[in-house]
C-alpha cells in the first residue's frame, strides 16, 4: 500500500467524509481541487487520502522521491490553512521534515499529512520544488 513502510510508526488517520477544497500555491499559479472522499483513494503514492495522494491524483507532478512512505524531504509542503485539520506529524515525519529546506512551523510531508476534510486547504509547494510542479494537461 502506498504510504506505508514497515521500518516507521504506523499512522493513524481520519478519512474525509464530506467534500472539501485544496488550493495547491507556487509562485507562479494556485490550482484549486475539489477532493470527493468517495474517491479516495486517488492512487497508490502517500497515504490515502493524503495531500501528495490527492495532488497526484489531479495532475499535479508533486515530488516524491521515495515514493511517499516517509523515507525522504522531496514531497514538503507548507499548510497555509487548515492545518487542524491534518493529524499531528510524527516523530517519522519530523525527522524527515528536519532534511527538508525552508522549513516552518507550518511544514509537513505531503504523503503523510492527511486532511479530515473539516475545513479547506491552502497548500504553498515552497519555491525551490517549483520546476518539479505542473497541471496535467
Amino acid at each position: 500500500m502506498g504510504g506505508s513502510n514497515p521500518y516507521i510508526e504506523k499512522v493513524e488517520t481520519q478519512s474525509a467524509t464530506q467534500p472539501f477544497t485544496i488550493t495547491f500555491k507556487t509562485p507562479e499559479d494556485t490550482l484549486e481541487i475539489k477532493v470527493e472522499p468517495e474517491k479516495i483513494p486517488y492512487g497508490e503514492t502517500g497515504l490515502p487520502g493524503s495531500v501528495l495522494d490527492i495532488a497526484l491524483g489531479a495532475g499535479i507532478d508533486l515530488e516524491h522521491a521515495c515514493g511517499g512512505v516517509c523515507a525522504c524531504s522531496t514531497c514538503h509542503v507548507v499548510v497555509k490553512e487548515g492545518l487542524d485539520t491534518c493529524p499531528e506529524p510524527t516523530e517519522d515525519e519530523d525527522d524527515q521534515l528536519e532534511e527538508a529546506p525552508g522549513l516552518s512551523l507550518q511544514s509537513r510531508l505531503a504523503c503523510q499529512c492527511v486532511p479530515n476534510g473539516k475545513k479547506n486547504l491552502v497548500i504553498e509547494i515552497p519555491e525551490w520544488n517549483k520546476n518539479l510542479v505542473k497541471e496535467a494537461h
